[in-house]
């Protein structure tokens, strides 16, 4: 007997620049990724509701209810994946989204390249987290979220309370910016979101711990004025 064939990833594009709309219509479905599109963010709300995608394309820049509102209106209630993708590349613009709780920040104009494996990396991570598996492995490194360990080429690394809980944040949003603030508030608290010193200096020492040659990291990438990202590549 035969099983069913896959379903294809659902994907919801939310631009008014028909364009745009059309041009990454065209790109996923070439992909195999099913799409449905939107023109503003009231008809995004709607479609979400009605359609629960995989995962959502969402522009800032919309006539009516912006992207920045539309993203804090879904995360009332939806926990898919969500790509701000705006020619608005302001430090505050991407932090306010990232903060609202979109999970990456594409600026345009993008390549095709980049765009879709952003798009893998951000379903990757909802897969991993849907499996609940304690163990993250990503090339020489072995973290075990449950046991609360962490091994290099085999070996246990010895990292602080505080270092393994940064790395554990990291790591569960992996490929995905995590914004310093976020790091502060979830380590430390919401009284320390503004001690950025503090947290260059236990990065620094994580990146010492656990990156072959600390000073060109390969899995705690910076984003400049924003936060850090867990690289799988």
């Amino acid at each position: 007997m035969k099983s069913a064939p896959e379903k294809p990833l659902k994907i919801l594009v939310v631009d008014d620049e028909e364009q745009i709309r059309r041009a990454l219509k065209s790109i996923l479905s070439a992909r195999k990724y099913e799409v449905i599109t939107a023109e503003n963010g009231e008809k995004a709300i709607d479609l979400a509701i009605d359609h629960s995608p995989d995962l959502i394309l969402l522009d800032l820049s919309m006539p009516g209810i912006s992207g920045l509102e539309v993203c804090k209106e879904l995360r009332t209630w939806c926990t898919v994946p969500i790509m701000v993708i705006s020619v608005r590349d302001k430090d505050t613009d991407i932090i306010n989204a990232l903060d609202l709780g979109a999970d990456d920040y594409l600026t345009k104009p993008f390549s095709a390249g980049e765009l879709l494996a952003r798009i893998r990396a951000l379903l990757r991570r909802t897969v991993s987290q849907n499996t609940n598996d304690p163990i993250i492995k990503l090339g020489e490194l072995e973290i075990n979220l449950a046991g609360r360990t962490v091994k290099k080429s085999g070996q246990e690394v010895d990292l602080t309370r505080t270092e393994f809980d940064i790395l554990s944040l990291l790591a569960q949003n992996i490929d995905c910016i995590v914004t310093s603030k976020m790091i502060l508030e979830k380590v430390w608290g919401p009284e320390f979101i503004n001690d950025f010193q503090t947290l260059r200096v236990h990065i620094s020492n994580l990146r010492k711990k656990i990156e072959e040659t600390p000073s060109v990291p390969r899995y705690i990438i910076t984003e400049q004025s924003v936060g850090f990202r867990f690289c799988s590549r």
